[in-house]
C-alpha cells in the first residue's frame, strides 16, 4: 500500500520486523515511523539539521539519527510517541553513515571530515574512539559481529577493515597554550612574551598522542598510532615519538582499493560477501573471507 511519509525526497528507510514498524528520514528534516501492517503514521520528529543517517536498537527501542551538522540524536520510541534521550557531537563535518552494534552496544558514525567515531553507548563511560583511515568522506559502514570487524567504504574508493577486538584508546583533548609546552617558545599571537624574550613567535601545532601545544621544532617527527585510530602517520612531539614502541605501531586495519567511488554498501555476514555500488554506476561483489575472519 502507498504511504505518504514525507513532503520531499525520502533519504533512508528501515523495516523493523519485530515491531512491525517502518522508519524513515527525509529531506524535509522529518523522522517518521509507520505501522507496516496498517500504514498508519505513528509519529514524527523534526531534526534540527538535515538527517542523513538512521539506525535502530530493537531491545531498547532507541533510534539514532545523524544529520548534516555532525550531530547524533537519540530518541526513545513508543507505539505512538517518542522522547528525546540525548544529542552528542564529535565530528567537524556532517554525518554521512551510521552503524549500530547491538551486541557490544556501540554506535559507529562516519563523516564528511574523513573520520569514524565509535561511541560507547551501552558502557555508559562516555568514551568516543576515533578512527582515521580514509582520505575522503565516509560513504558507508558495516559491522561483522562474529569477528568484531568494522568495514568502512569512502569516496576515496578505499575499503578499510578495522579490527575492533583490540583495546583502543581515546584521542586526547588538544590543550591551549600561548607558548610551546616543550621549549616554552612563544606562539606568534603571544606579543608580550615575544617582546620580553626578543624572539619571533612560532606557529602552533598539536601532538596527536599527548595533545600538548608544541612548535614545529619540538614536533618534527611523524608516526602512526593505530590503537588511537591513526593508521596513517601523524604529527607527534619528539618525546612521544620516542615512547611509541614497534608493537604500538602495528596496524589494526587492512586497506583495499575498490577502484570506484563507493556510494552504497551491503554486507552479507552469512556468505561474508560485500556488495558495493559506485558513482560510476557499477555494482561489485566482493568475497571478504580472506580479510573478515
Amino acid at each position: 500500500m502507498p504511504v505518504e511519509a514525507h513532503q520531499s525526497r525520502v533519504l533512508m528507510v528501515l523495516f523493523v520486523l519485530e515491531m512491525e514498524w517502518l522508519l524513515s528520514i527525509g529531506q524535509d528534516k522529518l523522522f517518521t515511523w509507520h505501522c507496516s501492517e496498517s500504514g498508519q503514521r505513528l509519529g514524527t520528529y523534526r531534526v534540527s539539521g538535515g538527517p542523513c543517517g538512521l539506525q535502530f536498537d530493537v531491545d531498547t527501542r532507541h533510534v539514532f539519527i545523524g544529520d548534516h551538522s555532525g550531530q547524533v540524536t537519540i530518541l526513545k520510541l513508543e507505539q505512538e510517541n517518542c522522547s528525546l534521550i540525548t544529542t552528542f557531537r564529535g565530528h567537524t563535518g556532517g554525518i554521512t553513515a551510521l552503524c549500530w552494534d547491538p551486541v557490544q552496544r556501540v554506535l559507529f558514525s562516519g563523516s564528511s571530515d574523513h573520520s569514524i567515531i565509535m561511541w560507547d553507548i551501552g558502557g555508559r563511560k562516555g568514551t568516543a574512539i576515533e578512527l582515521q583511515g580514509h582520505n575522503d568522506k565516509i560513504q558507508s559502514l558495516s559491522y561483522a559481529h562474529h569477528t568484531r570487524q568494522l568495514i568502512s567504504c569512502g569516496a576515496d574508493g578505499g575499503i578499510v577493515v578495522w579490527n575492533m577486538d583490540v583495546e583502543r584508546q581515546e584521542t586526547p583533548e588538544w590543550l591551549d597554550s600561548d607558548s610551546c609546552q616543550k621549549c616554552d617558545q612563544p606562539f606568534f599571537w603571544n606579543f608580550k612574551q615575544m617582546w620580553d624574550s626578543k624572539k619571533i613567535g612560532l606557529r602552533q601545532h598539536h601532538c596527536r598522542k599527548c595533545g600538548k601545544a608544541v612548535c614545529g621544532k619540538c614536533s618534527s617527527k611523524r608516526s602512526s598510532i593505530p590503537l588511537m585510530g591513526f593508521e596513517f602517520e601523524v604529527r607527534v612531539c619528539d618525546s612521544c615519538y620516542e615512547s611509541i614502541t614497534d608493537e604500538e605501531r602495528a596496524p589494526t586495519a587492512t586497506f583495499h582499493d575498490s577502484k570506484h567511488n563507493v556510494t552504497h554498501v551491503h554486507f552479507d555476514a552469512t556468505r561474508v560477501w560485500l556488495l558495493t555500488s559506485g558513482a560510476d554506476r557499477i555494482v561489485k561483489l566482493w568475497d571478504m573471507t580472506p580479510v573478515v575472519s
